[in-house]
């Protein structure tokens, strides 16, 4: 398995990763949004037997009161569901965080499993005094520092990319 940056030849394979692995299109439509109005974007495929098998992508979120906090939202991320349950989205994950640290981002936010994310460090946003412009239940929201205390002391709300709200 190969994880590499997405190339533009990869837009109908990301796509069609998207679709395979929810039940709308909609994140597959929200990837295609943001890779257009979204900058920067980290995006990233795996690559099984030269087969695109997974997509993640991060783009930049904004917190209320800190418009120089450099911080991203980690969404949508998806596995094709035979590729589901061997590491691909875990390899996604920790090379999406990587690629965000060395573009010296701050922090990560996802709305995700409470199950998946806190082995990659992540934990409930309440626990830095941040929330989500979304109404959703506190442990699904979720903020990892990439430098340290880069939250600490500084409350607020997440607002994501007018993308999302387009979906």
């Amino acid at each position: 398995m190969l994880i590499r940056a997405e190339k533009d030849s990869d837009r109908d394979a990301v796509y069609a990763v998207n679709v395979s692995a929810f039940e709308t299109p909609s994140e597959a439509n929200l990837v295609d949004a943001l890779r257009e109005q979204a900058q920067p974007v980290v995006s990233l495929v795996a690559e099984d037997n030269g087969q695109v098998a997974g997509h993640i992508m991060f783009s930049p979120v904004s917190l209320s009161g800190y418009p120089n906090l450099k911080i991203m939202g980690l969404a949508p991320m998806a596995v094709v569901p035979e590729h589901q349950r061997k590491g691909i989205g875990s390899a996604l994950v920790r090379a999406g965080l990587e690629q965000c640290r060395q573009l010296d981002f701050t922090a990560v936010v996802v709305l995700g499993h409470p199950e998946y994310y806190p082995r990659f460090g992540f934990s409930p946003s309440d626990r830095f005094g941040i929330d989500s412009e979304y109404e959703l239940p506190v442990e699904v929201f979720m903020a990892l520092e990439l430098q340290p205390e880069a939250l600490s002391g500084k409350t607020g709300r997440v607002k994501y990319h007018t993308a999302f709200s387009n979906e």
